[in-house]
């Protein structure tokens, strides 16, 4: 049994009070992707930029992916996801303050290095929980918490940005990652602490070599960590780049936040609905129909303007919807033992930190390439077209 990992633990906690945190991390983290591509906009000057920066931070990310399991063995995890929880709060805190654009810089490299290992704990947290109800049921429960959370962000974000400024609305995702903090500890977890031994770089880079070679080595799990990356590489560009052309199209950050709440809804109206229809007609037609929606819209992005635009940047949020409770549970179905999912998850995670390192400079060459931001939906197109014929490949 799951628990029999933990010294003791909360008389009401289960998987859900897990799936239940994607509520704090689902509306801090959509309050700071609201304005986050603007403040580094105002740093660099260059939307191309803000797309090398983006992918030079994401490397750092990827490797902290790829390390979350040594750091696991060196320390438990229930003592890892309270640090990186209080981290990210004073980090977020620090960031909303007008400071110099290298301190911002070093914060934001801080907060990267926290979420990393959130992201990859909470899913961890969950499994170990999830005897009774099943993965499927708490990964459906965690994003729907998520978009609620996110569904409130972007009208939070604009109305402490247009009264304090863009990096102000930093604090509000301080202050709600420090209640999930609190919240966390309501749970009263405790997990037995690891003998900390002196890390050898060798051994490390040679045991982390190892498990990504076992991990790939896995049947089925290429198959798992390409579609992840597919529906995060077109995540990336969407998050980076929307708020960017909102503006640059000339309406206000007012309208932003209406396109990004309207955005969340396809994932509040579709997410138990997809838990469903998942259950009953599988996994690949619904990222068939993500995946190719997405690159048909993405095609009509190139060439429109104005309002027609932003009915597409609302559009590809039905494709995303159609993706969301699949993208990361084919890990779960490969992965079968709770000991292969904590030992590969940090591998796994990296394609989702990979699409942030790859496409954002993709994203940036198509920018410079044709002189314009609208020339990023070229990449989105081409992922989307690319994924399509790897699934319709792997269906036959």
């Amino acid at each position: 049994m799951a628990r029999e990992k933990y010294i003791s633990v909360g008389r009401n906690v289960s998987g859900f009070s897990f799936a239940n945190l994607g509520l704090f991390t689902g509306f801090a983290d959509g309050i700071y992707n609201a304005v986050y591509s603007l403040v580094i906009l105002e740093i660099f000057r260059s939307s191309a930029i803000v797309g090398i920066y983006v992918a030079i931070y994401s490397v750092f990310c990827f490797f902290v992916g790829l390390f979350a399991n040594e750091i696991f063995r060196q320390f438990s995890k229930v003592k890892v996801f309270y640090f990186a929880m209080l981290m990210i709060a004073i980090c977020y805190a620090m960031m909303s303050f007008s400071i110099l654009p290298r301190t911002f810089i070093i914060l934001d490299y801080t907060t990267g290095f926290a979420i990393t290992l959130t992201a990859v704990l909470i899913p961890l947290f969950m499994s170990d929980f999830s005897e009774k109800v099943g993965m499927a049921r708490l990964n459906a429960r965690y994003h729907l918490w998520l978009n609620i959370g996110a569904f409130f962000a972007p009208m939070v974000a604009v109305v402490i940005a247009n009264n304090f400024g863009n990096r102000a609305a930093f604090m509000g995702s301080a202050i709600i990652y420090l209640v999930g903090w609190f919240m966390f500890r309501l749970f009263r977890i405790v997990q037995q602490d690891k003998n900390v031994k002196p890390v050898s770089p060798r051994r490390t880079i040679r045991a982390l070599l190892r498990n990504t070679y076992q991990f790939f080595k896995m049947p089925g799990m290429m198959r798992a960590y390409l579609v992840n990356f597919g529906y995060y590489s077109l995540r990336a560009l969407r998050v980076l780049y929307v708020p960017i052309l909102v503006i640059e199209n000339g309406f206000t950050k007012d309208t932003l936040g209406v396109v990004l709440t309207l955005g969340i809804i396809p994932y509040l109206f579709m997410s138990e609905i997809m838990g469903r229809l998942v259950r009953r007609f599988g996994k690949t037609i619904w990222l068939v129909i993500g995946f190719g929606s997405f690159a048909v819209l993405s095609a009509f992005a190139i060439f429109v303007t104005g309002m027609p635009l932003l009915a597409i940047f609302v559009a590809w949020q039905i494709s995303g919807a159609f993706m969301e409770p699949v993208h990361d549970l084919l890990f779960f179905d490969t992965a079968s033992t709770k000991a292969q999912q904590t030992k590969f998850y940090g591998v796994f995670r990296t394609s989702s930190n990979l699409p942030n390192i790859i496409v954002p400079t993709l994203g940036a060459g198509a920018i410079m390439l044709f002189g314009t931001t609208t020339a990023v939906w070229t990449v989105t197109t081409f992922i989307g077209a690319f994924m399509l014929l790897i699934l319709v490949q792997r269906k036959k």
